[in-house]
Order: structure tokens, then C-alpha cells, then sequence
């Protein structure tokens, strides 16, 4: 006897459930930061920078996973409000170098506490278990792309 093949339901699609997933997180994101301006792409990226002090693009894009493109326009509207500089590298005069501003740090240090906020409410009402399934599983479907 055969089974009876399921009938693809969107809904229940990964893709589907991560994209929703991820427009809440950022939805949570822009109503919790003060700054009306900075988008949750600018936070990461000034986090790396934080993080790293001065990267290249290439840097950046590897470690916030955002596409060259749109790096790019984050790089000049973070530049435009001065809160990085970009400067070409003086071992290599073809490579840009992105680091903050004290501005830019500043920025960082005061989000920060909102963006904690932001992802304790992404979790909702998950428990510390789920919680740390949910790491671990997003981890690990991540690991599992890098290495492909």
C-alpha cells in the first residue's frame, strides 16, 4: 500500500518560516532602537567594526553575510553620518579600510542594551530549552552552508 504523499503547503516550508521569522525580528528591531535611522543591517555592520576595528568590504560582507551591493549603500549612509571612516589601506592602495568613529561607537554602546531587548523578544515565549535548540539548529544549518 502506498503512502499518501503529503501536499506542499507553504506554510510549512523552512524558507517561508525563516523569512517570517526574521521579518518579525526586524519589524521588533526598528520599533525597539531609538535611532529611527539605523537599520539592523548599519547595527551589525558597526558591530563587526567594533569587533574587528578597521576591515576591508570584503570583511564585512563575510562577516554580517549582507551581499557586496547592498554593503556598499550601508557603507556610504554610515559614512554619510559620520559614523565610520573608510580609508584606502596603505599596504594596499586598492583595498578600502572601514573603521568606526568615536561617534560610531558611541552609537553601538548606547543600541546595544535595545538590541538585547530585541532578541529576547524575538524569542517570545520560547523556553530556555527551545531557546538553545533554536541557537543551536540556526547554527548549525548556517555551518552547513558555509562549508558547501
Amino acid at each position: 500500500m502506498a503512502t499518501a504523499k503529503k501536499k506542499y503547503d507553504f506554510h510549512d516550508q523552512i524558507g517561508f518560516l525563516l523569512r517570517r521569522a526574521y521579518q518579525r525580528h526586524v519589524s521588533l528591531f526598528q520599533e525597539a532602537i531609538p535611532d529611527d535611522n539605523l537599520t539592523a543591517g548599519q547595527f551589525v555592520t558597526l558591530c563587526v567594526l567594533k569587533e574587528r576595528e578597521a576591515c576591508s568590504l570584503n570583511d564585512i560582507v563575510k562577516a554580517t553575510a549582507i551581499d557586496q551591493a547592498t554593503i556598499r549603500g550601508v557603507i556610504e549612509r554610515l559614512k554619510a553620518r559620520a559614523l565610520i571612516v573608510v580609508s584606502h589601506d596603505p599596504a594596499d592602495a586598492r583595498k578600502l579600510l572601514v573603521k568606526l568613529t568615536p561617534a560610531g561607537l558611541a552609537l553601538i554602546n548606547e543600541t546595544v542594551p535595545f538590541a538585547e531587548d530585541v532578541s529576547e523578544r524575538t524569542f517570545g515565549s520560547l523556553n530556555p530549552a527551545e531557546r538553545v535548540a533554536v541557537e543551536f539548529l540556526l547554527k548549525k544549518m548556517v555551518e552547513t552552508g558555509d562549508s558547501e
